[in-house]
């Protein structure tokens, strides 16, 4: 770690500006090409050790402009991890330190602070040849209260602790970088917003992405080629775990060295039960923010930006799947209201944007999608299975949920469609969602593409998605104000009760 230094990051750009321009040195002539000098690092304390936080960690740590220097997880270490697959934890670990025997004896998915401390320490000893210590705690609190050498936290925990590890870590004075949802409440990410926008501090959802393609869908459609925009359908085959209609209610000892306490955080008490933790969190309201806050950042998030898109919804209006339980031989219809739906759909109504008309928004997931088009039914095509589809009155454009060019559909007539409103069929999709789309902007103290204050209308479309599913009904919904004016009691859904010392 660099020493520490009575002088933060901005403090010593701001009183040393003037001597900079007679002292600088091309850092290669110094330390070799790529040569990164420490104190020109971010140090960064990594809050949240399960599988995603480890395979970021694994990527992250490789680049040159960071720092590692500070671990923390509720959980120690375990072996009960859930992933997408039983070996791929393991291996990005295996190629990151150079071991191909890294874990050999481990049964099931490893996961924890003592992972990823474990992680840094033989990275970044293989790297320099000398011991490297790496520090690591179960609570963010006393972290960022040890840890003052830290400029940047990354939080890769469930999305409940989101705002509360992220406006902690801002009153302290370090930067934020997070994966989606800000937070799993409105109240709490627009309070999340409010506080990076006063403390001064930099931030990136990590979800944002600059993707070429959409560009080409907006300038398409600011030429005409589908005439009016009416509608934007957007669909996703998650969610990818599964989901419960009720809370479980056997009882179930907590694993040892997890201190399930604070994994709740903010959530009142309840029995731990597995079915909460790992990568099964997403699916209740408590805890997650459902497939939309999961994969539909991912989608909404840059076509926001780049559309232009800068207001909330007025209305929302959603459906999910519904199920059926059997009582004293009578079967009755369930409602839950602790989980998400196994599918459902969410139709929001915007109004007129800067460079669009009035539109309305459809989501949909667990394997709901669009009516096939009857252009595609026609060449007997089908939507794939996650995408994006722009319909207006003329036309429609469909696009890849993750990367690729749109194409006008049906695309038997794209060429001549094209051509008849001057424009040429789009080269390759350029997607760009790397690391340094954060850490240079951080380096320099400057906003990023990707920042908290850029993100509050997609923020508030996502989280009115839970709030119209628990609510039953359409709501109309008042931004500058955060409230349902025609729905009192659901606006209760845009906070939670509180565990004492976890207020907000």
């Amino acid at each position: 770690m660099k020493p520490k230094s009575k002088l933060n990051r901005r403090e010593f750009v701001g009183t040393a500006a003037a001597a900079a321009a007679f002292t600088i040195v091309p850092r290669h002539v110094l330390g070799g090409l790529n040569f990164v000098a420490p104190n020109d690092k971010l140090n960064i304390a990594y809050i949240g050790c399960g599988t995603q936080g480890l395979r970021e960690m694994a990527s992250l740590i490789t680049n040159p402009k960071i720092q590692i220097t500070s671990v923390c997880d509720p959980n120690k270490f375990s072996t009960n991890y859930v992933d997408w697959s039983l070996n791929g934890i393991r291996n990005s670990i295996r190629r990151v330190i150079d071991d191909p025997s890294w874990g050999e004896g481990i049964n099931g998915i490893p996961g924890g602070r003592d992972v990823g401390q474990e992680l840094v320490e033989k990275y970044y000893t293989k790297q320099t040849g000398k011991s490297y210590k790496c520090t690591s705690y179960n609570d963010y609190r006393e972290q960022l209260e040890k840890e003052t050498d830290i400029d940047t936290v990354k939080v890769m925990t469930p999305d409940h602790l989101h705002a509360a590890v992220s406006i902690d870590a801002m009153k302290k004075g370090k930067h934020v970088v997070i994966h989606k949802p800000i937070a799993n409440r409105l109240h709490e990410a627009l309070l999340t917003i409010d506080t990076a926008k006063k403390t001064g501090v930099r931030t990136h959802l990590l979800a944002y992405s600059k993707r070429s393609g959409y560009g080409v869908a907006l300038d398409w459609i600011k030429k005409g080629v589908i005439g009016n925009l009416q509608e934007i359908h957007n669909w996703s085959n998650r969610p990818v775990w599964p989901q419960w209609p009720a809370n479980p209610i056997e009882k179930v000892d907590i694993p040892k060295d997890f201190d399930w306490d604070l994994w709740l955080g903010p959530v009142p008490d309840r029995p731990y039960h597995p079915n909460y933790t790992n990568a099964v969190f997403r699916g209740w309201y408590d805890f997650g923010g459902g497939s939309i806050a999961d994969m539909g950042h991912y989608s909404l998030w840059p076509l926001f930006l780049e559309f232009g898109i800068n207001t909330a919804p007025l209305s929302a209006q959603a459906y999910g799947t519904t199920t059926c339980k059997i009582e004293n031989h009578v079967s009755m219809g369930e409602r839950s209201n602790v989980a998400f739906p196994y599918s459902c759909i969410v139709k929001y109504n915007f109004p007129k944007q800067k460079e669009l008309p009035a539109f309305k928004l459809f989501w949909y997931d667990g394997g709901i999608k669009p009516i096939t088009p009857d252009e595609l039914d026609a060449e007997d095509k089908e939507l794939p299975r996650e995408g994006m589809m722009f319909v207006g009155d003329k036309g429609k454009i469909l696009a890849s949920f993750h990367s690729g060019n749109p194409k006008l559909i049906p695309e038997s007539g794209m060429k001549e469609k094209l051509s008849f409103a001057g424009l040429e069929e789009p080269g390759e999709e350029k997607t760009e969602r790397n690391d340094d789309m954060w850490i240079d902007p951080f380096l320099e103290d400057k906003e990023s593409a990707g920042s908290f204050l850029l993100a509050r209308p997609v923020t508030e479309t996502i989280l009115l998605g839970a709030v119209a599913l628990r609510a039953g009904k359409k709501i109309v919904y008042d931004s500058k104000n955060m409230k349902i004016t025609n729905n009192e009691d659901a606006n209760k859904y845009f906070f939670r009760e509180y565990r004492k010392g976890w207020e907000m």
